[in-house]
């Protein structure tokens, strides 16, 4: 018995009612989990749909959740609208973007045209965030940067691999996260959704693009979800495709003004700001794999280290850890993964 789930129905249909009169069933169907502990849920009526969501409030910030999605929608940007909520229950009901992800539409047979057609489209959308009054987001800090990447010394290389790291071990990663965060800071900082991928955004009517998984969003480094969705953790596009884009993203976001970088330091500024996600987003996978019991996301750990050891390979300050890369963490993380 799912208590929360019933308790959440039964909530959801009588603010339904309030909103629009409707007498619903309380029968939910599952739409979808995420690497957090919310849940989402769809409720179906005659001619209308919503999205319920449950999201225990001594877990989620749900008050944050609700507090950016009216901001943002306010300013412009294509969120779902919160139609209802019980902040002491952790209960919400949302605008229904439908269910056509960004993600099936460039995979299911989208030719080169229409991936970049999509993939511009959100970056346009993305564009459209940076231009947003930061309010009272949280600042994406120097202290918050480094924590982010000790989940890769800690969760994946001690806990998940069995990669014990010697003291000069810890100091070469030092070296390079001092460097990572260091060219973050130095970027222009706007707003920040922190998880913009093509899981993240809907194909809604009209060719619109929504954006959803937001309550994360902070003031933070231009480049950071660019990165995001140009090197997802969960696919890898041609070299060539990605060089485009961000050369498309520079020139709109140049001329927008929210940008205002040549291209060389932009371009260096984007490689950098990617291998501190790529080491966050392996340290979180590794994480939600012992913590959470989440197994599934290991599978994206080795796609997002290929990523890391590309872009150290670029630049000769990175010389020693590439070479720790390949003689100590990678054949590990084959064998502990394996």
């Amino acid at each position: 018995m799912d208590q929360r789930r019933d308790n959440l129905a039964h909530w959801a249909v009588n603010q339904i009612q309030q909103l629009t009169g409707e007498d619903l069933t309380a029968e939910l169907s599952v739409v979808s989990g995420d690497a957090s502990f919310r849940r989402y849920f769809r409720l179906t009526g005659a001619d209308s749909s919503w999205i319920c969501v449950d999201a225990p409030p001594e877990k989620e910030d749900n008050p944050k959740f609700i507090a950016i999605a009216r901001s943002w929608s306010e300013q412009g940007v294509n969120v779902p609208a919160v139609l209802g909520e019980d902040i002491a229950q952790g209960f919400m009901l949302l605008q229904d973007f439908g269910d056509k992800l960004l993600w099936p539409a460039l995979h299911d047979g989208a030719d080169h045209e229409r991936v970049l057609a999509l993939y511009k489209l959100a970056i346009d959308e993305l564009i459209n965030i940076q231009k947003l009054k930061a309010g009272e987001l949280p600042v994406y800090d120097a202290a918050l940067l480094r924590q982010e990447i000790s989940l890769f010394t800690d969760w994946l290389c001690e806990r998940q691999i069995s990669l014990s790291l010697s003291a000069d071990e810890h100091r070469l990663i030092t070296d390079v996260t001092d460097i990572l965060v260091d060219s973050a800071l130095a970027q222009p900082q706007v707003v920040v959704h922190r998880d913009y991928h093509s899981r993240n955004l809907m194909l809604c009517a009209e060719g619109a693009l929504g954006v959803i998984d937001f309550q994360d969003a902070v003031q933070g480094a231009v480049t950071y979800d660019l990165v995001s969705l140009l090197r997802d953790c969960y696919v890898r596009w041609p070299h060539e495709i990605v060089d485009e884009l961000t050369a498309y993203y520079h020139e709109k976001a140049s001329l927008a003004g929210v940008l205002d970088m040549p291209y060389d330091a932009f371009s260096r500024a984007f490689d950098l700001m990617g291998m501190q996600r790529h080491l966050k987003a392996a340290g979180i996978f590794a994480r939600l794999n012992i913590r959470d019991g989440k197994a599934g996301y290991l599978a994206d750990i080795p796609n997002t280290c290929v990523y890391l050891r590309e872009v150290a390979g670029r630049y000769y300050e990175f010389s020693a850890f590439c070479q720790w890369l390949d003689e100590r963490f990678l054949p590990a993380m084959e064998k502990g993964l394996s």
